[in-house]
């Protein structure tokens, strides 16, 4: 019996090997074709989608109001019949908070929008007219770099009514298809938003219920200890990316509406629409300010040069009070990366998905930081060392034989990369860690030669 068990084994090992090569030629010679295959199935699966990356989103709402709303509401009250539809109605109320939300912006805010768009495009000659006075009041002592200034502005405006009229409307045929597609695509859009946020509503309503099915098939597969971390792992991903989106949306709700009481107080032009501009692109870490304080700062410049640069002193202010007060106070360390590997996340990711991998990047990669961070100090434990970075600052190399970490001296007066090739070259004879440093102390300059 135990024989046949082996054979089994041995087979079953041979048939996934067999069915992995095969599995890998088809990904390497059929690569285009799988990635249609895959594209086509998330098109499918796209309310699906929607409805989960939603039930996400709202959870967190819906648990406040849950939590702090109506169960406190039941205990008060004593009403069974509440208490036994507290999940129902923590997500109507949730449903009717974000509806009024949206309508509120789309309400107040998106005509505003609308008319300094408008107003942009009606009077673009005006400010270029404005901005040519200004730039001639300013150079009038300098009449040739006046002359080179002024010829590149009628430069480049001539360049741009000549791309408008031999480029842009030639095309308007092919605009408005464009357009009618986009419309087209947009309904789609909108009727998976729909079918997800139905979708949601029962993920949100059984969301214990799938956590404990999940939960019960790591367990099935997995022996106890990889079970246990793979689902704290999941338990962190979890709250860093929920503490970073919801922080992330919160902090730029605020910094939109500080700055637009910030720039109606200046009196700025286009105060709802660079708002919101500020606010939107402030959802991006470290690049976001920038990315938004720019094209505001452009808009600005053709009405009013030196109100633009009031402009973005006051965006650099506004941008030091949400980095050092309002962000810390909010996010907290939900990310747990320092300031290097969050620049670096925004840059791989963006590079490789654009905006969307700005926006994503750094909770994703501060959960693979903290999964790796998992596996190497699990692989130290289980060697019983350290896992504290600090032990490894001064040191040189660890005793094979007794275990002990041997430090580089801070007395020598030695190049530390040398002596450290020097001692690790003959690491086997040092027993005691003084005896590394003496023998440190003690290395000519011969031997660094």
């Amino acid at each position: 019996m135990k024989n046949n068990k082996e054979y089994v084994k041995w087979g079953l090992t041979a048939f996934l090997v067999v069915l992995g090569g095969f599995v890998g030629y088809y990904i390497i010679f059929h690569l285009d074709s799988l990635s249609t295959t895959i594209k086509s199935l998330f098109t499918i699966l796209m309310p699906v989608i929607d409805g989960l990356v939603l039930a996400y989103l709202l959870t967190p709402l819906v648990n406040f109001f849950e939590r702090q709303v109506v169960q406190p509401l039941c205990r008060a009250t004593e009403i069974k019949v509440i208490k036994s539809k507290s999940r129902f109605i923590s997500i109507v109320i949730t449903i009717v908070v974000v509806i009024w939300a949206l309508y509120a912006f789309f309400s107040i805010v998106i005509p505003q929008i609308a008319n300094s768009i408008k107003t942009i495009i009606e009077q673009f000659p005006s400010y270029i007219n404005t901005l040519s006075i200004w730039i001639s009041n300013l150079l009038e002592n300098n009449p040739d770099i006046e002359q080179k200034v002024m010829g590149l502005l009628n430069k480049y405006s001539l360049d741009f009514e000549k791309y408008i009229n031999s480029e842009v409307l030639p095309q308007l045929n092919n605009l408005i298809m464009a357009i009618s597609i986009s419309v087209y695509s947009f309904f789609k859009v909108f009727w998976n938003l729909i079918i997800g946020f139905i979708i949601s509503i029962y993920v949100i309503s059984s969301k214990e219920l799938f956590a404990a099915q999940a939960k019960k098939i790591v367990y099935a597969f997995f022996s106890i200890d990889p079970a246990n971390r793979f689902i704290s792992n999941i338990r962190f991903a979890n709250k860093t990316f929920g503490g970073f989106f919801v922080g992330k949306i919160l902090d730029s709700i605020i910094i939109g509406i500080i700055c637009f009481i910030g720039m109606s107080i200046l009196g700025m032009p286009f105060s709802v629409l660079i708002s919101v501009i500020i606010g939107v692109t402030n959802v991006i870490p470290f690049f976001g300010p920038f990315l938004g304080a720019i094209p505001s700062a452009l808009l600005i410049l053709f009405i009013d040069p030196l109100k633009a640069l009031y402009f973005l002193i006051f965006v650099l202010f506004l941008q030091q009070v949400d980095g050092n007060i309002i962000g810390p106070k909010i996010l907290g360390s939900s990310t747990g990366l320092s300031s290097f590997w969050v620049i670096f996340s925004i840059t791989l990711f963006g590079g490789i998905w654009g905006i969307f991998g700005m926006i994503v990047g750094v909770p994703i990669f501060a959960v693979l930081f903290a999964f790796t961070k998992s596996l190497v100090e699990t692989r130290l434990a289980s060697k019983d060392l350290p896992s504290e970075t600090s032990k490894y600052l001064k040191l040189l190399y660890i005793n094979d034989t007794s275990g002990e970490f041997v430090e580089f001296s801070t007395d020598s007066k030695k190049p530390f990369g040398e002596i450290t090739k020097i001692l690790v070259k003959n690491h086997g004879k040092y027993k005691h860690h003084h005896d590394a440093k003496k023998d440190a102390d003690d290395i000519s300059d011969d031997d660094l030669k």
